[in-house]
């Protein structure tokens, strides 16, 4: 078991400087080396997963006798195998893809280190050794979007990653710092064991110092996990290469809802941060999700469809879902990294021919034709209503019987009411000739997928914290106030139900055609598409930065 742990970031690392030294004698055959250490680590992470499931408890191995570990726990491994996954096959995809591009074999090198460094944060059992690779990370990641040394755009836009990266990683060294004094041990199994036993006689400033800590890892996380007012470096990230938008997006920004899980017995001890990370991650899963739909560049819109899937992980942190925000992360990066490597191709081809088929959707969606029938509103309301609410109760019911005595749990189901609602809606808006079919087929695919999230996530809830007190705790530190829980579900029963009333009114009366409205979705949709003017505002920041550094290396004859 030991000699696994190392070899799990160790084989990467080796495999890095194999290709730098071999890159001359062997030419391009080289990524083939880097290709092969990969997948070497990935059986490698896949036996560790295994043995952890076989009942092998969390295990710690120190590093060449130094106070660095490496902890190999189930949360490890199983984002070590995410990771492995993921980097196997953006080598494998970078091995054409690249094959034309300048630094051939620098770029898997990078690769290599980045995996390397991925894998000791997730394994990282102490303090130094998180800090360590939390800020190597974004290093790393500078570089590889600035792997084009003569693109412009790329070199700008990585340089602001890198700043962002800068931001976040502050209040993580101040939040470490602040446990090493209280505890006086920078081994995290050490100190969680610690703030098990006795969270309460620490405090900074006079507030408790699991309160402060808590913030200060939700900050990191915000910055890394692209939330709102902290977001801008990732859909302007894309002009690196193809490879690295989909290992960024697919395992780099999701290390917030992994750091967050990580220091789960901090935040068990600070509800009140809790509901703040709720609050932003709600606020940028809305708003990555409208800025998404006003992209004209693919790789963009992805971007902040991704910004939105974190705003998403976070909320799910926020209301004590942890190990729920695991798989999400999971599922999104399969998924967004599939998505990104298939970007290319998609562009290619839709500069010859766009490729859609005239059928139904292509007549609403780009022709704006009405087709043929629709159903009444009032029923496709009722459905509403209905169906997404009687699929997520079954759902839960399945998962355990008291699972809504948990606040987190009605919360998720109103959201999945929410996602539920707005694909009934979005059926409402299609129109078609088998309207039966079209509302059966989708009610079907609701269904399979959320009673498989619950499953999942119910599983990996079980796995993640197999005690049962433990699981209890953090639910308990989610909970909301009943007054604001209840305004909450009220507020989102409400805004579905006036959403089906101001269609239907507008229908009847013929309101959607008027010029004021007209007038009004334009102003909307020209602030949502220049992004509500926060690239604009941190440009023009930037610049007076500038201007005021030159004058102070000016006026102290610096220069």
């Amino acid at each position: 078991m030991e000699q696994i742990i190392l070899l799990i970031p160790g084989v990467p690392i080796l495999s890095a400087l194999l290709t730098h030294l071999l890159g001359r004698q062997m030419g391009r055959r080289v990524a083939r080396l880097s290709v092969i250490a990969t997948l070497l680590t990935f059986g490698l992470c896949v036996a560790a997963l295994w043995m952890v499931i076989a009942g092998h408890g969390p295990q710690t191995v120190s590093l060449f006798g130094s106070g660095a570990l490496l902890l190999l726990d189930p949360l490890s491994t199983l984002m070590a195998v995410v990771i492995t996954g993921i980097s196997l096959v953006v080598h494998v995809y970078s091995l054409r893809y690249m094959a034309e591009e300048i630094g051939y074999g620098r770029f898997f090198v990078l690769l290599d280190l980045m995996t390397a460094t991925l894998l000791l944060m997730v394994t990282a059992g102490d303090l130094l050794t998180l800090i360590i690779t939390w800020q190597l990370i974004g290093v790393l990641l500078y570089f590889l979007l600035g792997q084009n040394t003569r693109d412009v755009s790329a070199y700008r836009y990585a340089f602001w990653t890198k700043i962002t990266y800068r931001i976040g990683d502050l209040p993580l060294l101040i939040a470490a710092v602040l446990l090493y004094q209280a505890y006086g041990t920078g081994s995290l199994p050490a100190i969680f064991e610690q703030i098990s036993t006795d969270p309460g006689p620490h405090q900074v400033l006079g507030w408790p110092l699991m309160d402060v800590v808590a913030g200060l890892i939700a900050l990191a996380a915000f910055a890394r996990s692209a939330q709102f007012l902290l977001h801008t470096w990732l859909p302007y990230s894309m002009s690196g290469p193809t490879p690295v938008s989909a290992l960024m997006h697919a395992g780099i920004v999701n290390a917030g809802g992994f750091l967050i899980n990580r220091f789960a017995p901090v935040f068990v001890h600070s509800s009140e941060i809790l509901h703040w990370v709720f609050i932003v991650g709600l606020f940028t899963a809305i708003i990555g999700s409208v800025l998404m739909l006003t992209q004209n560049d693919i790789k963009k819109s992805l971007g902040y469809s991704t910004m939105g899937q974190m705003g998403f992980m976070i909320m799910e942190c926020g209301i004590g879902a942890f190990s729920l925000a695991i798989y999400h992360l999971i599922a999104h990066g399969l998924f967004k990294g599939t998505l990104f490597l298939g970007a290319g191709n998609v562009i290619h081809a839709a500069r010859g021919d766009d490729g859609v088929p005239k059928d139904d959707l292509y007549t609403f969606v780009v022709e704006r034709r009405p087709i043929r029938q629709r159903v009444p509103w009032r029923l496709m309301a009722a459905m509403t209503l209905a169906v997404p609410i009687a699929i997520l109760v079954a759902a839960h019911w399945l998962v355990a019987e008291d699972y809504f005595q948990k606040q987190s749990a009605i919360v998720l189901l109103f959201f999945g009411w929410i996602t539920g609602a707005q694909l009934i809606f979005t059926i409402y808006r299609m129109q078609t000739r088998n309207l039966r079919r079209l509302i059966t087929l989708s009610i079907f695919s609701f269904a399979v997928v959320v009673l498989g999230y619950t499953l999942i996530s119910h599983a990996f809830d079980l796995f993640l914290y197999p005690d049962p007190a433990f699981r209890e705790q953090i639910y308990a530190a989610a909970d909301f106030d009943l007054f604001w829980f209840d305004l909450l579900m009220g507020l989102i029963a409400l805004v579905i139900i006036f959403g089906w009333l101001i269609i239907s009114f507008s229908e009847q009366n013929g309101h959607h055609k008027s010029p004021y409205r007209r007038r009004l979705w334009l102003s909307f949709y020209a602030l949502i598409s220049r992004e509500f003017y926060l690239t604009d505002l941190y440009t023009r920041f930037s610049r007076v930065l500038l201007a005021f550094a030159g004058r102070l290396n000016l006026w102290l004859r610096w220069i």
